[in-house]
């Protein structure tokens, strides 16, 4: 078989480094795992300022890319998160189209780069992919509406959703449960579900036993992320058990108030946003992962925390259910109930000495089907509009 050609591939993303959440990540390593295998890569994202620049090379995850910075605002009521103007999608997207005259155009939302994008790639016969990373739901923590609006504005979100994908060449979600969560919500059919992936070389797992216990989160200190649940589980376990939360996020500030209601601040950890090296450190030490999110279409920490050899402790939400195989690699609990999810952090930190090594190693035997390489081999598929790799 003749060698194929390498592609030009541009990623229209809205977020993208320095942002450290699931979606970010994911384009950060996948745009990386590209230029390895020898594609041109270039990546359409916000700046971290309201001002014009010439794309320019960025070095993500240890390779060169191309990124084209967009004039963007800060979202109001976010610490961090920024959006380009909705109305100058398109002007911007057919200038990075004119300049980089891609093979394809793969977006990591529907939300506003990714929306003009596809619109002015489509009039141009170049194919698009849309990966969806998001819940329309996500946004009503900075919405500051009534309930009848935040209905109102998740009805008109998923509706831009759907006229969007129906643009694309393909749709891809994280896993098969998110897939068919999109399906039905917006009457889609054939979203093709591929994990993020990870690279397991990059995480070290401590089969040896603690010497401590301490339950550890990792990603946004946001309300969907319920980690006052997680809090308030701690506060009901013995006093020598600490909890670790790494990430930052707009509900920080009432988190350290109600560790410190609850009379645990002082075995409350709060890191913020830390380097990929403390982030491996912090989940390495780490005894359990716990997370009681109701909005993950996969949850990229989750399996960070699998491929460093830890047992997991996840609501049975969206996708969560989708990487702990309950009593076998940790334990599911129903969303927002405290009690459950107490008693099963329990019952990993009290578990003896085989039954946590077999969770421990169930981890990592099931964390290694999302292997970073099976995700690129997909997508490189896609691009090329063939059969997709078993």
């Amino acid at each position: 078989m003749a060698e194929q050609r390498p592609l030009r591939i541009l990623l229209g993303c809205d977020t993208f480094a320095p942002d450290i959440n699931g979606a970010a990540r994911f384009a950060e390593r996948l745009a990386a795992g590209l230029v390895e295998r020898g594609h041109a890569v270039h990546v359409s994202a916000p700046n971290t300022r309201y001002r014009v620049e010439e794309p320019r090379f960025e070095t993500i995850e240890g390779s060169g890319i191309v990124v084209h910075r967009l004039p963007s605002v800060k979202a109001p009521g976010h610490d961090w998160l920024r959006f380009v103007w909705p109305w100058r999608s398109k002007h911007y997207a057919r200038r990075v189209l004119d300049s980089v005259r891609p093979d394809v155009v793969h977006i990591q939302s529907h939300i506003v780069i990714g929306r003009g994008l596809t619109r002015e790639a489509r009039k141009r016969g170049i194919p698009v992919v849309a990966t969806n990373h998001t819940m329309a739901e996500n946004i009503l923590d900075f919405t500051r509406l009534p309930e009848w609006g935040n209905k109102i504005l998740v009805k008109l979100a998923w509706a831009d959703a759907r006229r969007t994908f129906d643009m694309a060449a393909a749709v891809t979600t994280p896993t098969r449960r998110a897939a068919e969560f999109l399906e039905e919500t917006i009457d889609l059919t054939g979203v093709i579900p591929i994990s993020c992936g990870i690279d397991m070389a990059q995480y070290t797992a401590d089969l040896e036993p603690r010497t401590d216990r301490r339950i550890v989160f990792v990603g946004r200190l946001t309300s969907e992320k319920r980690i006052d649940d997680l809090l308030r589980a701690a506060a009901r376990l013995d006093d020598d058990v600490i909890v670790e939360l790494v990430g930052g996020g707009d509900q920080r500030g009432a988190l350290e108030a109600l560790a410190e209601e609850l009379g645990i601040r002082d075995r409350v950890v709060f890191h913020g946003r830390v380097s990929d090296a403390e982030l491996r450190a912090a989940l390495t030490r780490a005894t359990v992962f716990a997370i009681a999110s109701i909005a993950e279409l996969q949850s990229i920490a989750t399996m960070e925390a699998m491929a460093s050899g830890l047992p997991i402790v996840a609501a049975n939400a969206v996708a969560l259910p989708h990487l702990v195989d309950h009593e076998r690699n940790g334990y599911l609990f129903e969303p927002a109930n405290v009690d459950e999810l107490e008693q099963r952090l329990r019952d990993v930190l009290t578990a003896d000495r085989d039954a946590y090594v077999a969770m421990q190693r169930a981890s990592l035997e099931m964390v290694a089907d999302h292997d970073i390489t099976r995700t690129l081999d997909t997508f490189e598929a896609l691009y090329r509009g063939g059969e997709l790799p078993a």
